[in-house]
């Protein structure tokens, strides 16, 4: 492939709300580009950019693809982006690369949760940026329904700078408001639009609609403010350059129109993007500032036969084939072999690729996400994307022992390309859990896990990480006695239990005057005490937040021995149960979620009844955002309600926050399911 300028290079996220039309416009874009020899489909399962297994089987796009459209003299970088929820930490990861976005709004659902989400994403990266109305060739699409809806939360700066031509399956063009223009497309066609006369029934709402996108283009200049005021209007060239300028300053977001299925429109978007969105040169350059050839890592893919495939933004310099550069964060040297262009799962050699490019090599050693590649003498780095925390996690069983032994391997090189799992044990409950964005993401690491590595595993819910602690005081004696043959065994111990703030885990306070205990047994009786919190008293969970101070105690000259203080102190602990109260504690999980105003009733009820606090709420245009703190044992399966409740149209997210008493009626059913089960392997191991 060519080499290309800096200043001729887009870098185009495709972004949007889960089945916009994403994928479909990119493969329409590639097609018109001459990319590919026929209109690839969604449905036959043969994009580009959607070529995992899981993807072509679901008929979604679950982590971000590039492909590249060479049009008149530029390069253009697509990222076909995943847009459904628990897909979409992929999409900001992938949109660093980007010098802006297409923004896809469904012309029958109009703006939805996540085209809120991407368009945030967006703002956090200072992506300039237009708005696509897609699948204006469905039935019920309606391109002014889906403009007011746009217009309502992203405001007046959404302009159109199109008009369709027809509406639902009549759609066959688009009226050019800058050049007066209409385009009509034969349906399926090459994209390659017939340029004629504007019809006579939409030529007022064309005029109209010019006018208001010319004021919009002169209101942020003063220069043209005045051309406007004088003359009534602007020449074409101004409308450009004016437009050019205030998609730049992110004062415009200018509204184009598509029917990506049936490639109508694909070429006036391609000719927009190479007009109207900026070179990676034209952009603000990264706070970061690296002399000499540098990269920035922001995709991992492992590749069970290739091995790792590294993505990576050549920030600064060029960037030659064979080149050697040093991965400033791990320090070590990485040489770039085969330095190709990603045309999906495709890579296509070249010999050097210039600033603001976007390359794809296999088999570094040790770069990963996230990881900057430059010259030795470099100590900079490029920042990181950060992500939100995983929002739900599973218990994951290996099937059988050989697949034990694989599991760890196979989950290490998925984790890899996904930043936003976690595969971690839980130190108490001995579980290995995996956390991810929801369950259909867990459940396609499970799915890849076999059909890549072989490796067969089970998920289970994971076990709730319960407490117990103490809400009153306790003064007692914990003595052990045992005579035996020869030497007996003696411990003699006094303790006052006091329960601490949530948090505050364990103190031990050593009051021992006059040698009632040796100092060399003292830590013994810390070391029981443990002991027995450890395995708890109510139903074996942890005892936290609690405070011991040993005063008083005795001792044998003989008999003595930390084992036996040991003893004595597990004594005494059980002793101070009887009297100090013990209570359950449970994970308290902050949570959040964004769901269209119209759910908000249902879902604040749904809270409540899981023991649920609202915290606040917010709303931004047709979004709520609603936060709360339920216990985590009511959010097990809280992603497939939510599903129900919304289809499919919330997200939400989950983090640990503290542990609060568990409501005795609740407590009570937790201690007996716990001491039932505790039987249960008793009698086995009998």
């Amino acid at each position: 492939m060519k080499v290309y300028e800096s200043k001729d290079i887009r870098n185009v996220g495709v972004v949007g709300h889960g089945d916009s039309g994403k994928t479909s416009l990119t493969a329409g874009l590639l097609f018109t580009a001459g990319a590919t020899n026929r209109l690839l489909r969604v449905d036959e399962g043969n994009t580009i950019t959607d070529f995992d297994e899981e993807e072509i089987q679901r008929k979604i796009t679950i982590s971000t693809a590039i492909a590249v459209a060479e049009w008149k003299k530029a390069k253009i970088n697509i990222l076909d982006t995943p847009g459904y929820n628990i897909f979409i930490n992929d999409t900001r990861a992938s949109l660093v690369a980007a010098d802006s976005a297409l923004v896809l709004v469904d012309g029958v659902a109009g703006v939805e949760v996540q085209t809120e989400k991407v368009w945030g994403f967006a703002n956090d990266f200072k992506l300039p940026r237009a708005i696509v109305i897609n699948k204006l060739d469905r039935e019920r699409a309606d391109f002014g329904r889906a403009l007011a809806s746009v217009q309502e939360v992203f405001g007046r700066a959404a302009v159109p700078v199109q008009l369709p031509i027809g509406a639902e399956r009549d759609f066959k063009g688009v009226v050019d408001l800058i050049r007066m223009k209409a385009f009509t497309y034969t349906p399926d066609g090459d994209g390659k639009g017939k340029e004629g006369d504007i019809p006579a029934d939409m030529a007022d709402a064309a005029e109209k609609a010019h006018e208001a996108l010319v004021e919009m283009v002169a209101e942020g200049n003063d220069a043209l403010m005045e051309e406007f005021f004088a003359e009534g209007t602007l020449p074409v060239e101004h409308i450009l350059d004016g437009l050019k300028n205030g998609v730049r300053e992110l004062r415009i977001y200018p509204v184009l129109c598509a029917g990506a299925l049936h490639n109508v429109g694909t070429d006036r978007i391609l000719d927009f993007a190479v007009e109207n969105l900026p070179a990676p040169n034209e952009r603000e350059a990264s706070e970061v500032k690296i002399d000499g050839p540098s990269a920035f890592v922001f995709k991992t893919t492992a590749d069970p036969f290739a091995g790792r495939i590294t993505y990576f933004k050549v920030m600064g310099g060029s960037i030659k084939n064979d080149a050697n550069l040093y991965n400033v964060n791990r320090q070590v040297a990485e040489r770039l072999a085969h330095l190709s262009v990603p045309q999906g799962k495709t890579l296509q050699a070249v010999t050097d690729l210039n600033a603001g490019d976007i390359g794809a090599v296999a088999k570094l050693k040790d770069t990963l996400t996230g990881d900057t590649l430059a010259d030795k003498a470099v100590t900079a780095t490029y920042p990181k994307v950060v992500l939100p925390e995983p929002s739900i996690a599973f218990a994951i069983e290996a099937k059988s022992r050989n697949d034990e032994d694989r599991m760890g391997n196979g989950v290490n090189k998925i984790l890899e390309e996904d930043q936003s799992l976690r595969f971690y044990r839980d130190p108490q409950t001995r579980e290995f859990l995996l956390a991810g964005s929801g369950q259909q993401h867990v459940e396609i690491v499970v799915s890849r896990l076999k059909k890549r590595y072989g490796v067969d595993v089970m998920l289970h819910p994971p076990k709730i990480p319960y407490r117990e602690t103490i809400r009153g005081t306790a003064d007692v004696q914990g003595r052990h006695k045992k005579q035996t043959g020869g030497h007996g065994q003696f411990g003699d111990c006094w303790i006052r239990m006091s329960p601490l703030q949530r948090g505050a885990n364990f103190e031990f306070v050593n009051n021992i005057f006059g040698g009632s205990i040796p100092k060399n047994f003292i830590p013994a009786v810390e070391k029981g005490l443990l002991e027995a919190a450890a395995n708890g008293y109510l139903a074996g969970f942890p005892m936290v937040d609690f405070r011991v101070e040993l005063y008083d105690g005795s001792y044998h000259d003989v008999d003595s021995s930390e084992l036996a203080f040991k003893l004595a102190a597990r004594k005494a602990f059980k002793a101070a149960m009887l009297q100090a109260k013990p209570a359950l504690l449970e994970p308290i999980m902050n949570v959040e979620i964004q769901a269209p105003v119209e759910y908000a009733g249902d879902l604040m009820g749904d809270l409540n009844g899981r023991r649920g606090r609202i915290a606040g709420m917010d709303t931004k245009g047709s979004t709520q955002f609603i936060r709360a703190q339920v216990p985590m044992a009511e959010m097990l399966n809280y992603q497939n309600d939510l599903t129900a409740m919304t289809q499919g149209r919330a997200s939400f997210t989950m983090e640990f926050d503290h542990y609060d008493y568990v409501p005795q009626l609740q407590a009570d059913k937790i201690i007996a399911a716990a001491k039932a089960a505790k039987a249960g392997i008793e009698e086995e191991e009998e």
